[in-house]
């Protein structure tokens, strides 16, 4: 009997939705003892503003220190959110002392995130970023980084589990099915395209599947872009409207048959489980990884 390639798809990505649901029991269950010391970059931004949140509600973390190069306040119990904290604000770097953080949770910009990082790592902070734009020689020399001082990092395209399920799901998928395509849509608001889960999730692929044309190889744009941008084959398409948070689809075709794979975060919080995780475990590691699913 032949099977469709949808049925091997399927059949790994249950064996990959099964893992996950072990993985998330074994860190439910893990409890820590002694509270871990964070410090949130960038909580005048809403993912910072979240994080923040989040941190105060975790009775197995500290809030320490928050820290953005626009604050005005020196202590948080100035902003009407938090009155009932007292918790410093930094809008310098040089101001942080690292002997008084654990770990640092970056959701800041482009434009600052490198800048954070090596100076956390060489704080000897272990960082945990969100903030997407990095390139592959700053990832690099931060992996370097992280190695010769021996400290734990993460950096995550997303936090969200979903996501993390998507990007596998989507790689398990590419081993049948090549013909690939990638839309993700952000808010209004989002500052990079395409956005990091989306060039994560090509990445991916791209380790399964060998570099391809795809379409009529004499296909002709009429207007420049309608194709979108291009990763070994694979084209990405990124919308940017109010309205949405963070969303991707994946689209895979074959002869006769198509399979999208679909990941929806309709509010931050649903990174928050993902960034509680990572600050948890971070420190028992003595490397930078990228991808949240390195350290479940």
């Amino acid at each position: 009997m032949r099977f469709s390639p949808i049925f091997f798809v399927i059949r790994e990505m249950m064996q990959a939705a099964k893992q996950s649901v072990r993985i998330r029991g074994r860190i439910k269950r893990k409890r820590m003892i002694a509270m871990i010391k964070v410090l949130v970059a960038g909580f005048k931004g809403r993912m910072g503003n979240t994080t923040v949140q989040m941190v105060n509600k975790n009775k197995d973390f500290e809030l320490t220190a928050v820290y953005d190069p626009r604050a005005t306040e020196s202590n948080l119990n100035e902003v009407s959110d938090y009155q009932e904290l007292d918790v410093p604000v930094y809008n310098q770097l040089q101001q942080i002392n690292g002997a008084e953080v654990d770990v640092w949770i970056d959701f800041t910009s482009p434009d600052s995130v490198f800048e954070n990082v090596k100076y956390a790592l060489e704080q000897r902070i272990s960082p945990i970023v969100g903030t997407t734009g990095l390139t592959d020689d700053q990832v690099s020399q931060l992996q370097a980084l992280a190695k010769k001082e021996k400290i734990g990092g993460l950096i995550a395209p997303n936090f969200g589990i979903s996501a993390v399920l998507l990007m596998q799901f989507a790689q398990q998928a590419a081993k049948y099915l090549p013909d690939v395509e990638i839309i993700e849509m952000h808010h209004n608001n989002k500052l990079d395209a395409p956005s990091g889960t989306a060039l994560n999730t090509a990445k991916l692929i791209s380790k399964v599947r060998k570099e391809k044309v795809q379409g009529n190889p004499q296909e002709k744009e009429v207007l420049p872009g309608a194709r979108g941008a291009d990763y070994e084959g694979m084209k990405i398409h990124s919308v940017r409207l109010p309205g949405y948070v963070a969303h991707e689809q994946v689209l895979f075709g074959g002869q006769g048959e198509a399979l999208t794979i679909r990941q929806d975060s309709f509010d931050r919080i649903s990174f928050m489980s993902g960034v509680a995780v990572a600050v948890s475990k971070i420190q028992n590691y003595n490397e930078l990884f990228v991808g949240l699913e390195n350290i479940l």
